[in-house]
Order: structure tokens, then C-alpha cells, then sequence
């Protein structure tokens, strides 16, 4: 059912007002009055039964979802800090102080699902809008961006052979003691141990002696396997509820070293190996995700003007005018100049952005060469998105969950940019009503 407008209370004035608790001139509220809570309304409400229970204000679960990545925070410690910060209450619509949360943690989980990746775009191309307005940003900056892709990890640990049949192993043991089957034998304790074993040997010189305890944890695994077969054989509803975990326990067994189409965490079979060539870090498991920022640092800094997931680790180049084409949805405003490294070489880009690589010889015109100089300022802002958003590890499930992580990270980073915009115009707005003065020389 769609929320209900907040109706007037007969205790109100027993109760503490926001208004009369907080700093109104606080960047934080500043921000929230800029806003226009009233195009999530519109767009949201549809997404709502007309029957059943009153849903949670769209600006309340908004609101939690531009703190919660502005802040970097999981959902647990958003909730936790919102029960104990008048400005977030604030800013999420509240009236009067709460002391205890309106609704549960899952509820943002749910309310995510319910949206979807495709329409939470909104929240950031609302954070851009603002922008514009407050003039962070203008519009000709957003005629020329540079573009680029990182890797969205995944909060999965590092695949190994050991850790994987170890897993299956404790998966389909969980589910017979859940379904009540007993077990031949369950293999958790000498999987355990030979879990232990491989990680003590497999870089030392005892790497044969690791590898012969890998591959007595797949001849467990398979054993596990075929017993459970055997005693769930003709039984429809036990099938079923074995299905998934054997199918992946399967597809752990049968993968070799060379296949393209590898398994690297049960619970997420979305997650791809990607090598971005960096010294530190040779594979990185996740998504491959595409950014694009303003070339040019604006007033406000350099603002995310679109981003999202790319499953299926495709070329830089297929992806560049998918990029574009957001960028030019989400700002209303046409890319003149796209900038990009030498990863996008050969990308056949047909639109009418003009797109040039760095470390191109011939060009002529200084202001492109200056831009094109420009186009390393989008390093760090993918180093911001990964240590003080939430791009580095991804706890969301699914690939649903990587395209709407990447959206609100992108989002959060922008509010972070607006934040620090709208404090330092307040600063600069305080020295001009008030200026220091100066103390007088005393009299010879």
C-alpha cells in the first residue's frame, strides 16, 4: 500500500521538535531542502500494492540510502545512527525526534528489490541536478567527461580449490541436518583438517602433499554428494530443496584450472575473475563497473556523472556508448568529448561524441591536449568510490545487487562532493556578513 502523509498527533507538544534541536543552517539540512523529495514520490509510487499495509515514506528509505553510502556504512550501522543523529532524522523527513526506528533493518533490503537498479538512477541523477542548481557543477562541464572501468569486488574470500569443496562439503551437511537425512558419513572433521593442511603446505615445499589433500577434498565432496543423491532419489520436495546446492557442487567438481566459466563463491555464482594488470593485486573477483566524472574540476569538485555494472567482463570499448548514453540521460545535457585510456582502442563508437585516447599523437589543438592531460584526475575518484564508499566490497547478493551498488555509490560520492560545496558557501557567506575585525593599534 502506498505510504500515508504524517498525520497531526495529540501529544505533539510533549514531543521534541527537529527544528528546535539542530543547526538550521547545517550543510546536511541545506541539502535536504534542495532536494525534490517529490520526484521520488511520482516516480516510486507504482511500485506500490494499493492493498495491504501502509508502506514506509519514499523520502525515509531514500533518504537512508543516500546516508548510508555518502557515509559508507552497512545497513546495520545506518540504522543504528540514524536512531541517535537529529541532522539524518532531518533529513529524512521527520518532524519530531524518534527514538526508536519506524521500521526494520530488511526493510532496505526489500525496498531496494522492490525498486530496482533502472529507477534508483533517479537518486543519482537527482544528486546532479542539485548540482547544477547550486552551481557545484555546470552544464558545460558535463559536455565533456572522462570515462573508465574499475572492478567492484565482491564480498566473497579468495577462491581456492580447498576453500570451495570445504564449503560445499558444510553446505550440503547443513542441509541434511535441516531435512532430516542421515549421513554414511559427513566428512566435516577430516575436511576440516585437510582445509588446515593445504593452507600450511601449498607454499612451502610441501605443494604435493597439499595438492594430494585437494584432491581427497573432491573425492568427499563427490562421495557427499552421491549418498545424498542416493537417499533424496524419488522424492520431489527433497529434489527441490537440494537442486541449487548440488547443482553448484557439481559444477565445483567438474571445473578444471583452464575453464573460462568458472564457480568462485557458492552463495555468488555472478562473480568473475578480472585482471586489471595491477602489480599489487594480479585478479580481482567481482564485476567490472564503468565510470564516467566531468573532465574539467569544477566549483564543486569532480562530480560522478554516471556509472554502472557491466556483468560479463565485456571489452572497454563495447561498453563505451552504453556510457555515454547514461550520462546523457541521467544530466539532460549532450557529450560533446568523451576521454579515455588506451583500454578503449578500437571501440567504434558511432555517436556523436567525439571520442579521443590518451597517448594519441597528431592532435593539434591545445585545449584537447589539456583536457586529454586531465583524463588521470579520474583515478582517485574511483580511489574515493573504494575507500570511502562501498565499491571496494559489495555485501548486496546477485547481480541485481552489483548494478544497484554501483548507482547509490556513485550517488553517495556526489552528496559527499555537495556536502563540502554547500559548507564552504556558508563559510564564505559568514565572512561576508560578519567580517573579522581588526584590533586597533594602541596610541604612542
Amino acid at each position: 500500500m502506498p505510504p500515508r502523509k504524517p498525520a497531526p498527533r495529540s501529544d505533539e507538544l510533549f514531543r521534541s521538535q527537529l527544528d528546535n534541536m539542530i543547526d538550521m543552517e547545517h550543510a546536511l539540512v541545506k541539502l535536504a531542502g534542495l532536494i525534490d523529495w517529490s520526484r521520488f514520490d511520482e516516480a516510486y509510487g507504482r511500485f506500490y500494492h494499493q492493498k495491504g499495509r501502509p508502506g514506509l515514506p519514499t523520502r525515509l528509505m531514500a533518504g537512508l540510502h543516500l546516508l548510508k553510502h555518502m557515509e559508507g556504512l552497512s545497513d546495520e550501522a545506518v540504522c543504528a545512527r540514524w536512531k541517535e543523529n537529529p541532522y539524518w532524522q532531518y533529513f529524512c523527513g521527520e518532524q519530531y525526534f524518534r527514538h526508536k526506528l519506524p521500521f526494520d533493518r530488511s526493510s532496505m533490503t526489500r525496498w531496494r528489490g522492490r525498486i530496482g537498479p533502472d529507477k534508483l538512477e533517479l537518486l543519482l541523477a537527482e544528486t546532479l541536478s542539485v548540482a547544477l542548481r547550486t552551481q557545484a557543477v555546470t552544464p558545460q562541464a558535463c559536455e565533456r567527461v572522462t570515462l573508465d572501468t574499475t572492478v567492484q569486488t565482491k564480498a566473497v574470500a579468495h577462491p581456492t580449490d580447498s576453500h570451495l569443496l570445504l564449503r560445499g562439503i558444510e553446505w550440503l551437511n547443513r542441509l541434511a541436518r535441516q531435512h532430516g537425512i542421515k549421513l554414511r558419513q559427513s566428512f566435516l572433521r577430516v575436511g576440516r583438517q585437510a582445509r588446515r593442511d593445504v593452507s600450511r603446505l601449498i607454499h612451502g615445499r610441501g605443494h604435493k602433499q597439499a595438492m594430494r589433500w585437494v584432491r581427497k577434498l573432491r573425492t568427499w565432496l563427490g562421495r557427499l554428494d552421491r549418498d545424498i543423491g542416493r537417499k533424496i532419489a524419488g522424492n520431489d520436495a527433497l529434489e527441490a530443496a537440494f537442486a541449487l546446492a548440488r547443482e553448484r557442487v557439481a559444477k565445483i567438481l567438474a571445473q578444471k584450472a583452464g575453464d573460462t566459466d568458472k564457480l568462485y563463491a557458492l552463495h555468488a555464482p555472478e562473480v568473475e575473475c578480472i585482471a586489471k594488470g595491477k602489480a599489487r593485486t594480479r585478479y580481482e573477483f567481482g564485476v567490472k563497473t564503468s565510470m564516467a566524472v566531468t573532465n574539467a574540476r569544477t566549483a564543486g569538485g569532480q562530480f560522478i556523472v554516471g556509472m554502472q555494472a557491466l556483468p560479463g567482463n565485456p571489452y572497454d570499448g563495447h561498453t563505451l556508448t552504453a556510457q555515454i548514453e547514461q550520462v546523457e540521460r541521467l544530466t539532460g545535457v549532450t557529450v560533446e568529448r568523451a576521454y579515455v585510456d588506451r583500454g578503449y582502442r578500437g571501440h567504434k563508437h558511432g555517436g556523436k561524441a567525439k571520442v579521443f585516447v590518451s597517448h594519441t599523437r597528431g592532435i593539434t589543438s591545445p585545449t584537447i591536449r589539456r583536457e586529454l592531460r586531465r583524463r588521470n584526475a579520474i583515478e582517485p575518484i574511483i580511489g574515493h568510490t573504494k575507500s570511502d564508499g562501498l565499491l571496494e566490497r559489495n555485501h548486496l547478493a546477485g547481480a541485481t545487487g552489483d548494478a544497484v551498488n554501483a548507482i547509490l555509490v556513485a550517488a553517495g560520492h556526489n552528496l559527499r562532493l555537495l556536502v563540502a560545496w554547500l559548507s564552504a558557501l556558508l563559510r564564505a557567506l559568514f565572512r561576508v556578513l560578519f567580517p573579522a575585525t581588526q584590533p586597533a593599534m594602541p596610541s604612542a
